[in-house]
C-alpha cells in the first residue's frame, strides 16, 4: 500500500481540501506544514497535477518506509547542498558571469551534449584569476541550502553514509566535507600554477557517467546495493546517478529532471525528504 504525503512551510486548508477530494476522505494526519493519507489510490500523474496546483510538495510512499531502508545518500552539490553555481560566481571576478551561467543553466537543462565540453569551456574564461579567488566565493557567497544541515545531520544520525558528488571543484568539496562531516566526495580539480588559475582542469572530468561511478563506487566500498542509496539533485547531469538509486530527490530541479525522480521538492527545504522518508521510531 501507498502513503500520499503533501508538504509546505505554510500547508493551506485549500490545498489539503483539494488531495482530500481527490483521494474521497480526509488526511489521516495533519499538522502545520504536512498533511498525510493512508492506503491511497492515485496515481503519480495525477498527484504531480495536483501539487502544481497548489503548489505544494507531494510524495507517493510506500508504508512503512523509513530512512532505515537505506544506507547512502549521495548530494550534488552547485544548487542543491549549497545555493548557488560555483562555477558562475568565480566568473563573477573576472565579468563573466553572465556569460558563464548562460553555458551552466543550458548544461543543467541538458541541453548541451557534451558537458565535458561545457565545462572545459566555462572554466577556460577563468584564466589569470588569483587562487584567492576561490576563498572570497567560500567566504562570501557560498551557503548551505535551507534544511539542509538538518537533513545531513539526520541521515548521518540514521546510520547513512553521505556522498558529496559534483562537477564543481575539489576546493569547495573539501570544505562541504569538513563543515558537514560528509564522508566521500568526488568533484573536479581547477589547475593552478604560480598562485592563479591556468582555465585548465586536473584529471578526468566529473559528469553524469562520473556521477554515477562515483555512486556505484561508494555503494561497492560500504557493502550496499544501489538500490539502498538515496540521491538528491537538480540538473541532467545528475539523472545517471538518480537512476541507479532506489530514492531520487530533484530540489528545484529542472523539468526534465523533476520528472523522472521519486520525489520533488520546489517548495520547501532539502529537510522536506525527512517528511516522505523519516527516521525509523
Amino acid at each position: 500500500m501507498t502513503d500520499l504525503i503533501i508538504q509546505h512551510p505554510e500547508l493551506g486548508d485549500a490545498a489539503v481540501r483539494s488531495f482530500a477530494e481527490a483521494v474521497g476522505r480526509s488526511p489521516d494526519r495533519r499538522e502545520p506544514a504536512l498533511a498525510a493519507w493512508r492506503g491511497v489510490r492515485i496515481d503519480r500523474e495525477r498527484a504531480a497535477r495536483l501539487a502544481d496546483e497548489q503548489a505544494v510538495d507531494a510524495g507517493l510512499v510506500p508504508q512503512g518506509a523509513t530512512l532505515a531502508d537505506y544506507r547512502i545518500a549521495a548530494f550534488d552539490m552547485d544548487s542543491t547542498l549549497i545555493t548557488i553555481e560555483c562555477v558562475d560566481e568565480i566568473a563573477d571576478f573576472v565579468g563573466r558571469k553572465a556569460e558563464v551561467a548562460a553555458i551552466t543553466e543550458a548544461a543543467m537543462r541538458g541541453e548541451i551534449a557534451d558537458y565535458d565540453e561545457s565545462l572545459r569551456r566555462r572554466v577556460a574564461l577563468l584564466e589569470g584569476l588569483p587562487e584567492e579567488t576561490l576563498q572570497k566565493v567560500w567566504d562570501e557567497r557560498v551557503r548551505l541550502t535551507p534544511g539542509a544541515e538538518r537533513l545531513v545531520a539526520q541521515l548521518k544520525a540514521a546510520g547513512l553514509k553521505i556522498l558529496l558528488v559534483s562537477g564543481g571543484f575539489t576546493f569547495f568539496t573539501d570544505r562541504l566535507k569538513a563543515r558537514l562531516g560528509i564522508d566521500f566526495t568526488r568533484s573536479n580539480t581547477l589547475e593552478i600554477a604560480g598562485g592563479r588559475l591556468t582555465g585548465g582542469l586536473v584529471g578526468k572530468i566529473v559528469n553524469a557517467s562520473g556521477k554515477r561511478q562515483a555512486l556505484e563506487d561508494a555503494c561497492a566500498r560500504i557493502g550496499c546495493p544501489t538500490a539502498q542509496a538515496i540521491a538528491v539533485g537538480d540538473g541532467a547531469n545528475d539523472l545517471e546517478m538518480m537512476g541507479i538509486a532506489g530514492v531520487s530527490v530533484a530540489y528545484r530541479a529542472k523539468p526534465v529532471v523533476r520528472e523522472k525522480t521519486t520525489f520533488a521538492i520546489n517548495h520547501n527545504g532539502l529537510d522536506a525528504l525527512l517528511g516522505w522518508l523519516p527516521p525509523a521510531s
